[in-house]
């Protein structure tokens, strides 16, 4: 099985694989040498560029927010968008958010990033070194918050609390990027594109699971534009050969004939993992 496995957020599914002696191969967990995801990164670019605009719909008094404009108009504060993680679905939701004319504040534990992020856009993007009292800080004054953290292969951390959401503006909006790996804020369930939404406290969540799903035929070329060379070298060699052949590939293993081989999957559910190179002797 080689697909978007996302385990940590999901016990139920991890049991089914374990039980069924799957030999699972996760996109979301292959690792390049420079710790770049490249299996995940077109769908966190789609999630992050997708994610100020659904956030700018349920901004609006329809979409069941408190009625505000991204951009403001002269005279006219524009939103405030917070964006919480400056990975790949990050930037890119600032990318997009700061195109709309909204006012936009990036968090990031990494300094080194957002010092990469001020250079790109020359001060318009503020950059803020990320803590508890920071994302309180930021989080109570903004219009839009989209949570973007990622930990690889792991249960995202939980960064805002429904206490927090209890503070925050009426009609505020909270759009959940980190939802396949379980969610960011305390109260992100997973929800569909067909009913997106619900409210938590005088908040609006926005938690939809793939949301690359809205736009299929973007999601559908750029998922494929990384993940055929991957799939024809499985085709040509073998699960097992072509794992041994490329490290980075190998480290997508997480489940084969009943053990887990990822560590932080084995973490989320109390589990064992076994070393990859015992699997692939």
């Amino acid at each position: 099985l080689f697909t978007y496995l996302h385990l940590a957020a999901d016990k139920p599914c991890t049991d089914a694989l374990l039980s069924a002696g799957t030999t699972g191969i996760a996109y979301e967990t292959v690792h390049l040498p420079d710790n770049s995801l490249p299996l995940l990164a077109p769908m966190s670019e789609v999630a992050g560029r997708l994610a100020p605009q659904v956030g700018s719909y349920h901004l609006m008094r329809q979409g069941g927010g408190r009625g505000t404009l991204m951009g403001g108009v002269p005279g006219v504060y524009a939103a405030k968008v917070v964006v919480i993680g400056a990975g790949v679905s990050g930037q890119n939701a600032a990318a997009i958010a700061l195109g709309m004319q909204a006012e936009v504040l990036l968090l990031d534990k990494n300094v080194a990033r957002l010092r990469q992020m001020d250079a790109i856009y020359q001060g318009h993007c503020q950059t803020v070194a990320s803590n508890a009292y920071e994302v309180e800080r930021a989080v109570l004054d903004a219009d839009l918050v989209i949570g973007a953290v990622l930990i690889p292969g792991a249960k995202a951390p939980t960064l805002i609390s429904n206490e927090l959401v209890s503070r925050m503006k009426p009609g505020s909006v909270l759009v959940d990027i980190s939802i396949d790996q379980g969610g960011c804020f305390e109260d992100s369930h997973p929800t569909t594109h067909a009913d997106p939404t619900y409210l938590v406290h005088n908040s609006v969540f926005y938690c939809v699971a793939n949301m690359p799903g809205a736009v299929p035929h973007t999601s559908t070329y750029a998922l494929t534009n990384v993940t055929l060379p991957y799939a024809v070298e499985l085709a040509n060699r073998g699960w097992r050969d072509a794992l041994r052949s490329d490290p980075a590939l190998a480290l997508g293993l997480n489940t084969h004939e009943g053990m887990l081989t990822n560590a932080p999957v084995a973490e989320a559910h109390g589990y064992d993992a076994v070393a990859l190179d015992e699997v692939l002797v």
